[in-house]
């Protein structure tokens, strides 16, 4: 669904603000990993992540919805669904949809130089964007960034003890140099149905819907390791989190994510 038409009249209703890094709160807590390949740490580097910019009011996002769906299950991508608030006024308030997500799409699409946005976006490792009902051309980008070296080019691994989790980000040898610790904290697959708007009528499962975006920590190409409480992460992440190590330009704006990771609750 373009925006281009209907953008001016959703505008009055965006709320958009300026995401900054937010400090973690540490106090004592629980939490339970979980990793499909091994029991003390998590893939060193994934295929690739996949970002889906979606809503429940738009009536082309189901298909990517279900595409997104089978990313989200597979060991070796990181799949976070962003939901944004610009369709609400077509009828539907989307139920997981917040400004920072709106924010964060908007953010890629001036360091895209685009002059719109869209759902359903599927933007791969922070570097270009596609359909995201698209098969072809998310599994195409993925592919192609594997084979030039804009894959995962950074090592993460994540380990934990009773009450921490430890975030190991590896060296770049010659490659780039800085880039922020973002950490994406998701909800659980979660079934809606939708009362108005474009999908009305629909009961749709979502997976891995984004409910926050915090910074931190800055990398500056040599290994590091960075610590979070488990606390924090049981009680921003219902789902868990993920851990992208992303590129910022000068001017702010997200740039390639050279490294993630998942951090999983059961």
């Amino acid at each position: 669904m373009a925006i281009q038409g209907r953008l001016r009249l959703a505008a009055l209703a965006l709320a958009l603000t300026a995401l900054g890094g937010v400090a973690l709160a540490a106090e004592p807590g629980k939490a339970v990993m979980d990793n499909p390949r091994t029991d003390n740490a998590q893939i060193d580097k994934p295929l690739g992540v996949v970002e889906l910019f979606t809503s429940q009011g738009c009536s082309s996002c189901p298909p990517a919805d279900e595409l997104f769906a089978e990313l989200a299950g597979k060991d070796d991508i990181i799949a976070l669904a962003y939901h944004v608030n610009y369709w609400d006024y077509l009828g539907w308030q989307d139920t997981l949809s917040t400004k920072e997500n709106t924010e964060r799409q908007y953010d890629y699409m001036r360091a895209f130089g685009s002059r719109s946005v869209y759902t359903p976006q599927a933007v791969i490792n922070g570097r270009s964007h596609v359909n995201g009902a698209s098969r072809k051309d998310v599994d195409g980008a993925l592919a192609r960034m594997d084979r030039t070296g804009e894959g995962m080019r950074v090592g993460i691994k994540v380990s934990r003890t009773s009450d921490r989790v430890m975030i190991d980000a590896g060296d770049a040898g010659n490659g780039p140099t800085d880039a922020h610790v973002v950490i994406v904290y998701f909800d659980p697959p979660q079934m809606v149905k939708i009362g108005q708007g474009e999908n009305s009528g629909r009961s749709l499962t979502y997976w891995n819907a984004v409910s926050d975006i915090q910074t931190a920590g800055m990398w500056h190409g040599k290994a590091q390791r960075y610590e979070l409480p488990m606390t924090e992460i049981s009680k921003k992440g219902k789902g868990g989190c993920a851990v992208l190590l992303q590129s910022v330009g000068k001017d702010g704006m997200p740039g390639p994510i050279l490294g993630a990771a998942f951090i999983r609750k059961p």
